[in-house]
């Protein structure tokens, strides 16, 4: 089975995306046995505002989130859309990734219901299937591949509402939309393509990251003491979530409040070498 889709229906939005971005071949150098390289974009470095992760408190209480100005220093070079669920099932079958039995075998649609330590699994499977050395975007790149999709947190201080209340208020509006939460996921594109030319973000599937837990804690001056927990790791979708990284499907358990982000899935990023970078 081939790795890259053809995407006819958003090859417009993707092309419309290339001013800022660049799409590389599909065969990231030569394979080692002779697979065809999942479709990747690299996308410019340039500053954006970003909203960091964790939770920030002051004597106890919760304290507004910093949002800084931050410049990565290379071009995010991530793949074009999630890893499918026949994708992971190619894995399954080398014995290089946990068998996970619901995650199917569609080449349309992406592989949810994966943990953490699955999807790293898989990055590693895939460095190894090719010339190329895949792993999980840090939160950091995935909000800046995601542009203006990306959610991150609800107002902190708002009210001196704890993180279970937060995500309890943000969960509660989405629950309220008219946008599904609870669903089954997708068929690849159903969520179209941002201004980068990646697909499919902020829509019903929850994509993991490298990036751990943190409570930062600070002090009168500002300084911080974080604690870093990395037993739970940032997903980022609809919402920015926070989960123990042996969750696969948080209607399970993982998550205390509210309604769960359901379809725990991921795609990864590509360190090309040399790096693609225009500075």
């Amino acid at each position: 089975m081939r790795w890259s889709l053809k995407f006819a229906a958003i090859a417009g939005a993707t092309l419309a995306a290339l001013s800022a971005t660049s799409m590389l071949a599909a065969r990231g150098g030569a394979q080692k046995v002779g697979i065809e390289a999942p479709a990747v974009i690299a996308i410019r470095p340039k500053p954006y505002q970003y909203q960091l992760p964790g939770e920030f408190t002051r004597d106890g209480e919760p304290v507004d989130v910093p949002v800084r100005t931050i410049r990565l220093h290379r071009a995010v070079v991530i793949m074009v859309h999630q890893v499918t669920a026949a994708d992971y099932q190619r894995c399954v079958r080398d014995q290089a990734c946990p068998l996970a039995p619901e995650v199917g075998d569609s080449s349309d649609r992406p592989a949810v219901k994966v943990s953490w330590h699955d999807a790293v699994a898989f990055a590693a499977w895939l460095s190894h299937k090719s010339d190329a050395r895949y792993r999980l975007p840090t939160d950091e790149e995935w909000a800046f591949a995601a542009g203006r999709r990306f959610r991150g947190d609800p107002s902190p201080a708002r009210g001196g509402l704890g993180p279970a209340q937060r995500w309890l208020v943000r969960y509660e509006l989405e629950a309220g939309s008219n946008v599904a939460v609870d669903s089954e996921p997708q068929r690849i594109g159903a969520f179209g393509t941002n201004e980068n030319g990646v697909v499919d973000l902020a829509g019903n599937v929850w994509e993991w990251t490298s990036t751990c837990f943190t409570h930062h804690i600070l002090d009168r001056t500002g300084a911080d003491a974080p604690i870093v927990n990395c037993g739970v790791r940032v997903a980022e979708g609809r919402h920015r979530a926070y989960l123990p990284d042996f969750i696969r499907d948080p209607r399970g358990g993982g998550c205390s409040t509210g309604v769960p982000p359901t379809n725990l899935g991921f795609r990864l990023v590509r360190e090309s070498n040399p790096p693609v970078d225009w500075d």
